[in-house]
């Protein structure tokens, strides 16, 4: 097998939306089949990024170029992001962020359904607001936050906050089915992480010591497993890691952002994910967080304006569940990277991000496996 198969090409995306957008009423989303290239320099994007903005917005259009400055924000392995500051005919001035999604995305991202969230998850008060959409990419409104690092996410403070607001992000609805995802992305992603080839020998001999039968295995014991827990099925962001947080010091205002992989889910899997992203970028998962770290970011998500008063059982339910959820994500990002290693031009050594996953996972699997299942007896005793 060479290639995965895509979900969805950017380009059908801004397509589908000028087709669904020609009904919206006041509601339309501009569209543009403009396309910038995420590996060009700013320097060298910034004419194209500026020429989308003025093919988008039409008050921009008869603006000179001298009147845009387009930086970069940030960029992660999805996706750049880039400001573009705008000096407006009334000498005022605003700021959107465009952003550009990776190369080759579309093979393990639904774009499609991310469209589709993001305009109710953004009338629920979470993340930007769509401005617009076009070939590779969308535009947002720009928010004056930081971005958080991993050992912020641990700091008390903090950490309630998150806990509150993945509360409120799991309430919110989002139309059409909500049968979860989960599973069903993770046995596309082994169906194509298990048949790869790779030009390079180095990479093909470390791809061939993986024994796909033994990762199948290991993913339906742990489908089977956790769900024998009732985990609640929500909208979840699915992927809470530092950089998909922000925070305004002076507001004290949380955002969570990007919800390239928010589906209907497990709320066990969404806590359980966030908590392996305490290892940072380095994958030091001697920081994932204590039982005491945990039982504080569970009070302030199960009871956000009484978190004393969380029973005990509450807390032990909520452990029990995330710690082992926590092992699905572990499979879900192995072999997500499996994939990135054969698609993604970035220069990122995916394949040994995948045993990094692994093997975590492995090194987990036992304590927290037995601590559900001992969890499930004494519920079928009582």
């Amino acid at each position: 097998m060479g290639a995965p198969e895509k979900i969805c090409t950017a380009m059908e995306l801004a397509d589908h939306e000028a087709r669904d957008n020609g009904c919206c009423g006041s509601d339309e989303i501009p569209s543009s089949s403009c396309t910038v290239d995420p590996q060009l320099t700013v320097a060298d994007a910034s004419p194209r990024v500026i020429g989308l903005c003025k093919d988008l917005f039409k008050k921009w259009s008869e603006l000179d170029e001298s009147c845009f400055t387009v930086e970069r924000v940030s960029g992660g392995i999805t996706n750049l992001l880039l400001k573009v500051s705008v000096k407006e005919v009334n000498g005022e001035e605003s700021a959107i962020t465009v952003r550009l999604y990776g190369p080759n995305t579309d093979y393990v991202i639904n774009r499609e359904r991310e469209l589709q969230a993001i305009k109710y998850l953004s009338a629920a008060g979470f993340g930007a607001k769509l401005l617009g959409v076009f070939g590779n990419g969308m535009v947002q409104s720009f928010i004056n936050a930081r971005t958080l690092t991993p050992a912020d996410m641990r700091v008390p403070k903090l950490a309630a906050e998150i806990a509150k607001e993945l509360r409120r992000f799991h309430a919110v609805e989002i139309p059409g089915s909500k049968e979860p995802q989960l599973w069903n992305e993770i046995f596309k992603f082994y169906e194509s992480a298990s048949g790869l080839q790779f030009d390079d020998a180095e990479k093909q001999r470390k791809y061939n010591t993986i024994s796909f039968k033994e990762v199948y295995g290991e993913i339906i014991e742990i489908k089977e497993l956790t769900g024998r827990l009732n985990s609640p099925v929500v909208f979840a962001h699915n992927d809470l890691l530092s950089g998909n947080l922000m925070v305004n010091d002076d507001e004290e205002k949380l955002y969570l952002i990007d919800f390239e992989y928010g589906s209907y889910s497990y709320r066990g899997f969404d806590i359980g994910n966030h908590f392996n992203e305490y290892a940072g970028y380095d994958c030091d998962y001697s920081l994932y967080p204590s039982k005491e770290e945990q039982d504080l970011f569970f009070s302030h998500y199960l009871q956000p304006d009484k978190p004393d008063e969380v029973s005990s059982k509450e807390l032990e339910v909520l452990y029990i569940e995330s710690n082992t959820f926590m092992l699905a994500s572990h499979l879900f990002w192995a072999l997500w990277a499996l994939i990135q290693a054969k698609m993604s031009p970035i220069d990122f050594d995916y394949l040994g991000y995948f045993f990094l996953r692994y093997n975590e996972y492995r090194s987990k699997k036992e304590a927290n496996c037995s601590l559900a299942r001992s969890y499930l007896s004494g519920l079928h005793k009582s």
